[in-house]
């Protein structure tokens, strides 16, 4: 063979050797590439499949099992908790109940005023009356103006606090065979804004005025976050007094049952008692301060009267619950007396006392209930022993508790009921507990 043909066969030859042996090692890492791609992507696959599907997971896996019995045993009610008035968009920032326990008025920060017909308080659902507030008010108090048609609501807005009465005429019955079933709209029958020097109102408290030659009209209180509380005439709206506190600011003010006293909470030990003196005519002649509450070591921070007007509960921040006389001729210089004092039986979880936001005396005066955060208790007025706790009677503080004047049906039996509020958007009405300590 000639010389150079076989060193050019021997050329190709290499030559294919050598592309074979590139190409190979080109393919062999490609193929890598894609595997190693391919692993990648499939890694979270392979995590999740890792894993037990859900439905066997929540099957098999007793902590699954587990956590949904936790959740059942946070949704049972306490014993005494009777229901859950729901609907509110917001925090409820106040409640009251109608002379009859039939109505409660809630408001809410939501710029509604709901006012709840309660015919049976086991009810799975409740009918109410919606009241929109005018734009850019939002309810602080409310309060019920002779009957359960006439509602007296605290707004505050930019421009201030302002105080509406809504009204609403009786419903008409037709000849024929249906009676007409809604209720007419309430009306706004007066209003006054830019009340209390434009400072918001904190609380509103009205009473039957049936003491002395009193004409039996509604007075309300107004108090404000300063040092003024204002007395307002429920139905005409009309102005009957003012009174200055002169300690620091108001907390909350109460008027009595009978319509004869006012009393405030301004955060100081100190109780300032007024009278408000009618005249033979039964309007209001004036209102004049007659006495003081002393004994308390810290700041009151909530006071009810008691159901006959003549004694008064404080609860303060020194840790003790008082129970005052007011029944005394204070025109002859008698004072008032400390009756009974408790400790308050709430601690925290070091073991402090804590002191009560709110409290509430039942219509038969026999039971204190009176909260801390979230925390609801009944006390025994007679001996301050606890008769029941509900430590998280809501999902969020408690904002406003009041008794129903009377007892409300709740299927077959009459209760005597408890309505609590709440920033958690809540209503909720509570079964008066047994006096018996366990």
């Amino acid at each position: 063979m000639d010389p150079v043909l076989s060193i050019m066969l021997l050329s190709v030859i290499l030559g294919a050797v050598i592309a074979l042996a590139f190409f190979g090692n080109y393919f062999s890492k490609r193929r890598s590439e894609v595997v190693s791609v391919a692993n990648t992507d499939l890694q979270p696959d392979q995590k999740k499949q890792s894993r037990p599907p859900r439905g066997a997971s929540k099957k098999a896996h007793p902590k699954s099992h587990s956590h949904a019995a936790d959740k059942d045993q946070n949704k049972r009610h306490h014993p005494l908790d009777v229901n859950t008035l729901k609907g509110h968009a917001d925090a409820v920032t106040g409640l009251c109940f109608s002379s009859d326990g039939r109505s409660l008025a809630t408001a809410c920060a939501d710029s509604v005023i709901r006012v709840f017909k309660l015919d049976d308080a086991s009810n799975k659902s409740f009918k109410f009356l919606r009241i929109n507030l005018p734009a850019g008010g939002h309810p602080t108090a409310v309060a019920f103006a002779d009957d359960a048609s006439s509602i007296v609501v605290a707004s505050q807005a930019f421009s201030g606090s302002s105080i509406y009465m809504y009204g609403e005429e009786k419903p008409k019955t037709t000849t024929g065979d249906k009676q007409q079933t809604k209720l007419p709209l309430p009306e706004i029958k007066w209003e006054h804004h830019k009340v209390h020097d434009k400072r918001a109102i904190l609380t509103l408290s009205g009473a039957t005025a049936s003491y002395g030659t009193a004409d039996g009209s509604t007075v309300i209180a107004s108090c404000s976050e300063g040092t003024d509380i204002i007395l307002w005439h429920g139905k005409s709206g009309k102005i009957l007094g003012n009174v200055d506190t002169n300690q620091l600011k108001n907390h909350m003010a109460a008027v009595s049952p009978n319509g004869r006293f006012i009393a405030a909470a301004a955060f100081t030990a100190d109780v300032k008692v007024w009278e408000i003196v009618y005249s033979k005519d039964g309007s209001v002649k004036e209102v004049s301060r007659v006495m003081q509450l002393k004994g308390h070591k810290s700041a009151v921070t909530w006071l009810c009267f008691s159901p006959n007007s003549e004694q008064i509960i404080t609860a303060s921040k020194d840790g003790a619950i008082r129970i005052w006389n007011i029944n005394v001729r204070y025109h002859l210089d008698e004072d008032p007396k400390t009756l009974k004092v408790f400790p308050i039986p709430l601690h925290d979880s070091a073991g402090t006392t804590v002191h009560y936001d709110c409290l509430s005396l039942s219509p038969d005066g026999r039971i204190l209930a009176a909260t801390h955060g979230s925390t609801l208790q009944w006390l025994c007025v007679e001996t301050g022993k606890v008769l029941d706790t509900a430590d998280k009677a809501h999902d969020g503080d408690i904002t406003c508790i009041a008794w129903a004047p009377k007892n409300i049906p709740m299927g077959k039996e009459q209760v005597l009921v408890l309505a609590t509020a709440s920033n958690d958007k809540k209503v909720k009405l509570w079964a008066a507990p047994s006096l018996h300590t366990p």
